[in-house]
Formats: C-alpha cells, sequence, structure tokens
C-alpha cells in the first residue's frame, strides 16, 4: 500500500541518483516533499519524491521521463555502451513492480517494464482470470538465471482464494534492464507472471469437467480393468439424493497445446462413490475361468455370490464387453433344476432315500432317456441325484407333484420371479405352469420353456447351503425382495446331503476333488439341438456358491464345473 505525506526538510546537498534537486539556485525556500511508502512483505520501503520533479522514480516510471516519451511508449534497452543495473537498483525496481502489481496497481506495475502496454495486458489478463482474493508477492533475492548485463530477482508468489484454505504458491523471476533513457526497468516476459506462461498462453480459473462415478470393489478397489465389467459399470447410478461436485482450478491453456494444464486445483471435483459388492481378487480368478472354458468363442457366463448376505462376489462373461449373459440371458438349466424339483418332492413326503427306480427311458407320453444307460431299478431319490438320473425324477415327479408346484417352490422358498433388483438390469426367472404332462416332465429335469442364467441359479446354490433365500444383489444400498416362504430345515438338510454326495461320489465328483469344507454340487447337461450340449454346474464351498454356464461345452462337470470349481478353490476356503 502506497502512503503520501507532504513534508518540508531543511537544505540539503543530494548527490545521490535517486532525488536531484533542480533548484538549488534557491538554498533558503523550503521544498515540498513526497514519501511514498512501499509494503514489500510486511517491510516499508520510501521513496522521496521531490516538487513533482526527480529522475528515475515510480510516476516517471508510469508518466513517461523529461524527454517526452508517453507511458504507453515501450523502453527500449540501451544500444551502447552503458553501466548495467546494480544489485541494488534491481532489487528497488522489483520491489516496487511487485508491490504495485500486489496491491491491483496494474498501470503503476506495467509502467515499471520496458513493454508497458503488453505488461498492462497481461497483467490485467491474470487479474480478471485467476481472480485471487488476496496475491502476496515476496522478493527471495538476485536469482542464478541473471547475467552481468541484465540481473534477474526471484520472487515467490502465493495466491489466495475465497471457498478454500489452501493457497497457490509458485517461484518465478523477473529480468532487469537498464533503458536508453537510464531508467531501470523490469524486462517485461509472460513469464514474468508464471514460469510457464509463453506466448498465446493463459492463466485462469476453470471449472473442471464433472467427475465420472467409477465404482469399486468391496474393499474400495478399481474395477475398470475386468472386461466383464466394462458395460457393467456405467450401469451403476449415484446413490439417491447424492450430487457430483464440479471442481475448479488453475489452468494453463493455449499456445497451440491441445492438452490444458492444471497448475493448482481450488476444489477438487468428486462424484459420489459406490461400493459394490464384488471382490476384485475373486472378480480376476472368475474372468480367467470363464476366458479359459470359452477360448473356442463359446459364449459363457459364471456368478459367485456370499450365501450369508446375498452379496456378489463375482460375475464374469463371454463375448467380454457384450451382453451381460450372466444377469441377463435366459437358458435352460438343464439337471441343476433339480435341486428345486427335489425341494418339491421332500416336501410332497418323497425322502432322499426313498425308492425312485432309474429306468433306462420313461414316457410321459413323450419318451425321455438318461445320460447313463441301462436300468438302476434299486435307486432312491438320493441316487437319481448324484448320478442325474431322468426318467426317475420325471416318474416320482409325475407321480406327487401338480402342475404348478415347480414355480410355486422356486418362488416362494428360492426367490425366483420376484422381480429382483440387484443394482444393474437383470432378468429374472421364467417358470411356467405346464399345460401337459410333457410339459410337466421337461421342467423337472429343467428343459422346457424354463428360462434361468447364473445369477439365478447360483442363487439357488446358496439358498440350499443358508437354508434361507437372500436375493443377490451388486450393491447394498438396493432394497431387496424377500420369498413369502421358507425352506423347510429337514428340507435344506435333505438337500445338502444329496448335492454332498453329488460332490464326493456323484457327477460332480471330478471339478470337486480336491475341495475341503461344507461342500455340495449338482451338474446339468441340457440338449441343444444337433449333438451340442449346453454345460451347467451349480456348486457351493462353504460360505460361497457358484453357478456357471458354457454354451455348446458338453456336460456340466467339464467347462461349466471346471470354472465353478476354480472359484471355490480361489475364494470358498473359510467357513
Amino acid at each position: 500500500m502506497y502512503q503520501e505525506h507532504d513534508e518540508h526538510y531543511p537544505e540539503q546537498n543530494h548527490d545521490d541518483h535517486l532525488v536531484h534537486d533542480d533548484h538549488d539556485e534557491a538554498p533558503n525556500r523550503s521544498r515540498s516533499r513526497r514519501v511514498w511508502l512501499v509494503a514489500i512483505g510486511g517491510v516499508f520501503t520510501a521513496l522521496v519524491v521531490v516538487g513533482g520533479y526527480g529522475a528515475y522514480n515510480v510516476v516517471s516510471a508510469v508518466s513517461g521521463d523529461s524527454s517526452g516519451k508517453g507511458a504507453g511508449a515501450d523502453a527500449t534497452a540501451s544500444k551502447g555502451p552503458q553501466t548495467p543495473p546494480t544489485a541494488a537498483e534491481a532489487d528497488a525496481v522489483a520491489k516496487d513492480f511487485l508491490a504495485a502489481w500486489g496491491r491491483g496497481d496494474l498501470t503503476v506495475a506495467a509502467g515499471l517494464t520496458d513493454r508497458p502496454e503488453a505488461a498492462r495486458t497481461a497483467l490485467a489478463s491474470f487479474h480478471d482470470g485467476v481472480s485471487a482474493r488476496a496475491l502476496t508477492l515476496t522478493g527471495t533475492g538476485a536469482a542464478a538465471s541473471g547475467t552481468p548485463s541484465e540481473p534477474a530477482v526471484g520472487y515467490r508468489v502465493r495466491a489466495e482464494f475465497d471457498g478454500t484454505t489452501e493457497a497457490w504458491e509458485y517461484d518465478s523471476t523477473l529480468g532487469v534492464v537498464r533503458a536508453t533513457d537510464g531508467r531501470i526497468l523490469v524486462r517485461w516476459a509472460p513469464t514474468v507472471i508464471h514460469p510457464k506462461l509463453g506466448a498465446g498462453k493463459t492463466l485462469a480459473v476453470k471449472a473442471l469437467p464433472n467427475p465420472v462415478s467409477k465404482p469399486t470393489d468391496r474393499k474400495g478397489r478399481p474395477l475398470d480393468s475386468f472386461p466383464s465389467l466394462r458395460s457393467v459399470l456405467p450401469q451403476i447410478a449415484p446413490p439417491d439424493g447424492a450430487k457430483v461436485v464440479t471442481g475448479q482450478a488453475v489452468v494453463l491453456s493455449g499456445g497451440g497445446s491441445q492438452d490444458a494444464e492444471q497448475l493448482f486445483v481450488l476444489t477438487p471435483p468428486s462424484a459420489p462413490q459406490v461400493k459394490l459388492t464384488l471382490d476384485a481378487d475373486l472378480q480376476q480368478v472368475a474372468e480367467d475361468a470363464v476366458k479359459q472354458q470359452s477360448a473356442d468363442g463359446k459364449p459363457a457366463s459364471l456368478v459367485a455370490i456370499q450365501p450369508s448376505t446375498g452379496n456378489i462376489l463375482a460375475m464374469a462373461f463371454t463375448p467380454q464387453g457384450g451382453f451381460n449373459r450372466a444377469v441377463g440371458g435366459g437358458q435352460a438349466p438343464g439337471s441343476t433344476m433339480k435341486v428345486i424339483t427335489s425341494a418339491a418332492l421332500l416336501q410332497a413326503g418323497v425322502t432322499p432315500d426313498a425308492a425312485a427306480p432309474c429306468k433306462e427311458t420313461t414316457s410321459s407320453p413323450r419318451t425321455w432317456h438318461n445320460d447313463e444307460p441301462g436300468n438302476h431299478l434299486d435307486y432312491t431319490l438320493s441316487d437319481d441325484f448324484i448320478h442325474s438320473c431322468n426318467t426317475g425324477f420325471i416318474d416320482k415327479g409325475l407321480e406327487k407333484l401338480q402342475p404348478g408346484t415347480l414355480a410355486s417352490v422356486a418362488r416362494d422358498q428360492f426367490g425366483l420371479g420376484l422381480q429382483w433388483r440387484i443394482g444393474i438390469p437383470n432378468r429374472d426367472a421364467t417358470i411356467p405352469v405346464p399345460g401337459n404332462k410333457d410339459e410337466a416332465a421337461a421342467e423337472y429335469i429343467g428343459q422346457g420353456q424354463i428360462q434361468v442364467n447364473s445369477l439365478l441359479m447360483a442363487s439357488v446354490a446358496a439358498t440350499v447351503q443358508s437354508g434361507t433365500f437372500r436375493q443377490p444383489v451388486l450393491r447394498e444400498d438396493v432394497t431387496r425382495v424377500t420369498a413369502p416362504g421358507r425352506l423347510p430345515a429337514d428340507v435344506a438338510q435333505g438337500l445338502r446331503s444329496m448335492m454332498a454326495r453329488t460332490a464326493t461320489q456323484g457327477t460332480a465328483r471330478a471339478p470337486m476333488s480336491g475341495l475341503s469344507g461344507q461342500i455340495g454340487a449338482k451338474t446339468g447337461t441340457v440338449e441343444a439341438g444337433s449333438q451340442a450340449t449346453n454345460s451347467w454346474f451349480i456348486a457351493y464351498r462353504n460360505d460361497l456358491a457358484v453357478a456357471a454356464e458354457v454354451e455348446g461345452g458338453g456336460h456340466g462337470n467339464s467347462a461349466a464345473g471346471v470354472a465353478a470349481a476354480q472359484v471355490l478353490k480361489a475364494g470358498g476356503g473359510k467357513g
């Protein structure tokens, strides 16, 4: 800040070059003098200006010199031999320049340079674009970049802004020259304002692009590197009521560069973050497992669920980046549906050890057969389950169940058909009431008009493991549905015993080999026309349930079984 005082001093002889009196012939006359106090970093420096005259001073730097050079004219450096500015002179003009700039007196500041018009324009652009609440400029002494003919002075810039306690600080330098008229001036260049400010570039506070919310896994880890999730993550909506905060930053732009550079962030942008239930470690295993089983282009999918919570821990599918068949697909599940058929039969009074002969063929009147050849007339319901005998389930289903019973059990106890909302679009199960015995027979073994996907069948395995349906979710803030009923405890126990036998003695034995803890599984092989068959597999190990399907993958214990077992081995070790 400048402070102006009129004072009267006694007659003095001035031999310095800062103040020169052109009226020594009147030694007894008092003269009016002005003292300008310049605030630099809290220290006031006095510049004495005599009676409106004087050699180098703040006023003459702005208004021009005695030769008649206008205030707007640029001053050039000396063309002939001339004494370079001394360190003291360089420091003095730097202090005056910084003081004027810091208090917003841009005309005065520009007048202290060798290119006042250019300086005035650049300083005004900086002032208007950056709009700092407070600007503090503190000299730091002679700069190493100076030369004997053009010394340089370093200084630190500190800009403070409304709305933030953080300050933007940086160091810069200015060169000092002696003009042809003898004045000491700041050598003007855009870099005086900021070291990176060049021709055609501008500095201004600008709004930052609105951030894109990137959901993370349950531990806050990124998920955008997983191929199966690239089309999933953009479907994740922010929480209700959450707002995107547009940030602001001091941005250096222009100069032919396409990319603007953020020099200082005033307000960081923020978007509401959503933690999904996915586990990045298990997701990687699922991605690898599905990719291996679909190496020759077969579509496939896999979903892993935590039975105790219903949280979806992994979700992978191929073709990667395409349609999410893991939660949106609809395929017949084959013999994995026998888990729900068994639950219906157990509630109809059929025990696991009840006789259920496995005939080589049976009719409804359509003729049905098994993968396993021959008659096994001594089989029980549990034997039919672990060997996946179609004829035993069809005969027992047609004998004990009413049309619509299967759909009722699936809905009321397994939650299929209740319109789940998991956090992204998903498809519910289709289990129609059969119109005749052929349609009923097909549904008992998971064929016909039944349409499910890996998400739904992983939930079936999870419901058996825990005994309770918990709707799967991809994010915990969604509203879940609850099933109207619950699996009776003895039914749940019977299903677990049959799935455990299947994993250790039956069709799922090979992929489940070596897995410890509470385990259970069921295979499914679906005829898909010609000689192609689709591979299905559902299983659990402790508090992890998995379902996998590979279109054209063969028997359930091959492609789908191998993929599911990889995930169970990696993530199902803890009870």
